[in-house]
């Protein structure tokens, strides 16, 4: 970031915060966290807390993530879960300035990124904070289930939200145009009873009757933040993409590897599943209903590994012993166990398995057991 945006920032921080606090506040360090558009600022002030989150708006040439909407989208749910339903689940919006694409944020430290306490201490170190981190996952889709008129007023507050974000959350369009093509074209066409079930799982997330529930858009452990010792209390972060959509989309973390992993493991064993379950059922009852349940999260881990698929081509590209085909391969199987399990959508996991098994024959290397618990502990990294 080049020194004079900094500085900019800087003052604007200062300003907002002064205002807000109707004292002097200074800010006497800003740390950037990168690669995200994110400081953490060390304050100085009387009625200022010590530190704060700031994030912003990317403006430089060729960056990402630079619409305008996204901290529109985060600021509205933000405020939504702690205004509107009274959460401590996520940060406390601080101060705004939107014409100069600028949020504060109350800051979460101490605690850290569970993705990176799975990478340095593997998941066995960190049973009780992955059943949290299923815990909250269920307590965000429980808690804003029925709320979905109150988030769109905050939203709608803030301006128009632009159509890119609802294709962000969940390609059901994107995907019901490109996948048969696809899957044809790989010798494994989605015809007959496997496609009446495809059918069927894109409208159960069209249509997600009281699983309607506010989700942040990136449902992974990258975007929960934990204490590395103590009480196993959680709290969400990054919500540019959110949006109401199917409850048990936030679920699919749990049983599906999500882009960072490898394999998750099985959920059911270790309980995580039923931590997440349990904890959506009090505030969506329907969650209790076996076949309802099972309809729901067998339809949301097919999707995500059908729209998985449609890398495909970039990663037969790759070279031999490239892990994304590994974990390709993973994610159409786990996503076929989760079906097995629930008993739903048998000819659509029959199809998932026959791909995976394609897949293993036109990739050697990627021909493993992800299975064994020994070759490939829960979250095992995609990346070594």
């Amino acid at each position: 970031m080049p020194a004079s945006g900094a500085t900019s920032r800087r003052a604007c921080v200062e300003t907002l915060l002064t205002d807000l606090h109707s004292s002097p506040v200074r800010v006497v360090a800003w740390e950037r966290l990168e690669p995200w558009a994110v400081a953490r600022v060390t304050l100085r002030g009387i009625a200022a807390p010590r530190t704060a989150v700031v994030k912003w708006v990317r403006d430089q040439p060729g960056s990402t993530r630079t619409e305008p909407w996204r901290l529109h989208t985060e600021v509205a749910a933000l405020r939504h879960l702690s205004d509107d339903l009274g959460l401590a689940i996520a940060p406390r919006v601080l101060a705004t300035d939107f014409s100069r694409g600028l949020v504060v944020l109350e800051d979460l430290a101490p605690r850290t990124a569970l993705d990176r306490l799975l990478r340095r201490d593997g998941a066995a170190a960190h049973a009780d904070r992955l059943a949290a981190f299923a815990r909250a996952r269920g307590e965000l889709s429980a808690s804003t289930a029925g709320h979905a008129g109150r988030y769109l007023g905050q939203r709608t507050s803030l301006g128009p939200a632009d159509p890119a974000a609802a294709a962000d959350m969940a390609q059901v369009a994107q995907l019901r145009n490109r996948a048969p093509g696809q899957a044809a074209a790989l010798g494994v066409p989605l015809a007959g009873r496997v496609s009446h079930e495809f059918g069927a799982v894109l409208a159960e997330l069209d249509d997600p009757g009281p699983f309607c529930a506010l989700s942040n858009g990136d449902a992974e452990t990258n975007n929960v933040l934990v204490h590395e010792a103590g009480p196993a209390d959680v709290r969400l972060i990054d919500f540019e993409s959110a949006a109401y959509t199917h409850a048990l989309l936030d679920a699919v973390c749990l049983h599906v590897p999500g882009p960072a992993w490898m394999t998750v493991g099985d959920p059911v064993a270790t309980g995580l599943a039923d931590h997440h379950r349990r904890t959506l059922a009090r505030g969506v009852p329907e969650a209790e209903d076996d076949r309802r349940y099972g309809t729901g999260l067998t339809a949301a881990c097919l999707f995500w590994a059908i729209a998985r698929l449609q890398r495909f081509g970039a990663l037969d590209a790759r070279v031999q012993g490239d892990r994304s085909r590994l974990q390709l391969v993973e994610t159409l199987e786990a996503a076929a166990r989760t079906a097995e399990h629930h008993r739903a959508h048998p000819h659509l996991a029959g199809w998932a398995r026959r791909t995976a098994d394609l897949l293993r024959r036109r990739w050697p290397d990627a021909d493993l057991d992800f299975t064994d618990p020994v070759a490939f502990p829960p979250y095992t990294a995609r990346h070594p």
